[in-house]
């Protein structure tokens, strides 16, 4: 809990292919549950985790913006998932066939369903409405990192669950990125880094998302908060990002949570920090 690592590297179990990675320098109501509905306004290393270590995907008007979320929300939303609906068919121009299946997530929503991913094509789709250039090629990598990333922020978030409520049979209900808006916490940690850039993270996230889960024993909903950051790759090259995901403090019960793991974790890390000293 607090803030985890995910790397990318093949020993992890990551979908992605690293050697593809290394040669390109690298919806429906059902639809992927990190969505954007802004475009990113961070430095250059706050860009989206989609074209990590692929040629840089940007807008025609302006080729030097920062990588953002090949999402566009700007027409017909769904109101659980903020995202258009996508098409399955081949895009003009579009020179090699993509796979046009959904992969299922672990992600768990109403009824017992679980949320889907788009599909290649739908992601290649959403490329071209925005009017990016991307290698057609690299669309099914960049979807694999994509899918990965939601894979991980659910796992944080049923950590949390299962410590504080003894179970992980909750469901997401509905999301919405915030890429343009950074958290409290987001800035008090930009600020330290800014006073104490050797001890801290001088970088702000690149992404940010709101999740809202409901437990179905009780019927409560909580809103998860997620900040998304870039951390420093692999000897390999394989990319490797730190997921922020906790609570928000919109309850007293959260606020609880919340003190009781930042707590253990001071805890824990005087203890580590001491047993250390005592090596020496």
């Amino acid at each position: 809990m607090g803030q985890s690592t995910s790397s990318m590297a093949p020993a992890s179990g990551c979908p992605v292919d690293h050697t593809k990675l290394a040669s390109t320098s690298a919806s429906s109501s059902s639809g992927c549950p990190v969505p954007h509905d802004t475009p990113q306004a961070s430095s250059s290393s706050g860009s989206c985790p989609v074209p990590h270590n692929a040629p840089k995907t940007s807008s025609p008007s302006d080729p030097n913006a920062p990588s953002q979320c090949p999402i566009s929300h700007g027409d017909a939303l769904n109101p659980l998932n903020q995202m258009p609906s996508l098409a399955q068919t081949r895009a003009t121009d579009q020179t090699i066939d993509l796979p046009t299946s959904r992969t299922e997530s672990s992600i768990l929503r109403e009824k017992g369903s679980r949320w889907e991913y788009p599909s290649p094509q739908q992601f290649y789709n959403a490329l071209v409405r925005k009017g990016w250039e991307t290698p057609e090629e690299h669309v099914e990598t960049m979807v694999e990192i994509h899918n990965f990333l939601n894979e991980e922020a659910w796992q944080e978030v049923l950590k949390w669950e299962k410590r504080h409520h003894g179970s992980t049979e909750v469901e997401l209900t509905r999301f919405k990125g915030r890429p343009g808006e950074m958290s409290p916490k987001a800035r008090f940690w930009l600020l330290a880094g800014w006073l104490l850039p050797s001890r801290f993270n001088t970088e702000p996230p690149f992404d940010r998302h709101d999740w809202v889960v409901r437990r179905p024993t009780t019927g409560e909903e909580v809103r998860y908060v997620i900040d998304y950051y870039s951390a420093p790759p692999l000897p390999d090259g394989s990319p490797v990002f730190s997921l922020d995901v906790r609570p928000a403090l919109d309850s007293l019960g959260s606020i609880k949570e919340r003190i009781a793991v930042a707590t253990e974790e001071a805890w824990s890390t005087f203890r580590e920090q001491s047993t250390k000293a005592g090596e020496r």
